[in-house]
């Protein structure tokens, strides 16, 4: 049997490396304008708020639906991505969709989904209803990983994303793990990159 202090503290952990990613994808939106976080910037349209939006969604799917703890009791969002909304509408931010409305409904997916990690043992059995039926039966503790997992990769989006709106870059906000290095320099290393890359590239 395992410790009641062990799954504390194994809860403990899981949530500090799932709220570092939260902060991290919340980070990148600051200090830009509404053109800047809407702006799509990949061919398939990513976008900042966008990253944040299908989060909180995801968030509150897997943390809510899945253990009977829905967030919307009653009527959903036209994008929410378990309706029959219209394909990527919960990657991106309509015009009647403001910043704060979108990163407010992050903030309450967080609460929400502490309060079920926080009640809940880690190996409780819930199902995931937009999973084929053969594979919906999940531990709390295979959700929490996945979430970890999902937030992380889009918070690699979203910093990427950013260093094509303005130049900035890091992972963390006061630890960007880059080695120091001024524009120039960085321009420099840049074009050092694309001179091997081409030679190699011409064989």
């Amino acid at each position: 049997m395992v410790r009641s202090d062990a799954n504390a503290d194994a809860k403990a952990d899981l949530l500090r490396y799932l709220q570092d990613a939260r902060e991290a994808l919340l980070w990148k939106l600051e200090g830009l304008s509404e053109y800047d976080v809407r702006r799509p910037l990949t061919p398939t349209g990513t976008n900042l708020l966008g990253l944040v939006k299908h989060v909180a969604s995801v968030e509150l799917g897997y943390f809510g639906d899945t253990f009977g703890r829905p967030y919307f009791d009653k009527e959903r969002p036209p994008w929410w991505y378990t309706e029959n909304a219209e394909p990527n509408a919960d990657m991106w931010a309509t015009a009647d969709e403001s910043r704060a409305q979108i990163v407010g409904l992050y903030r309450q997916a967080w609460e929400h989904s502490d309060t079920t990690i926080g009640t809940l043992a880690l190996d409780t059995v819930g199902h995931v209803p937009w999973w084929p039926e053969e594979r919906r039966e999940v531990t709390l503790h295979h959700v929490t990983v996945r979430m970890i997992a999902e937030t992380h990769r889009h918070a690699g989006h979203a910093d990427i994303v950013r260093e094509l709106i303005d130049g900035s870059a890091g992972r963390l906000q006061g630890k960007d793990d880059l080695p120091p290095g001024d524009v120039a320099w960085w321009e420099d290393h840049r074009r050092r990159l694309e001179r091997v890359a081409r030679r190699v590239g011409d064989g």
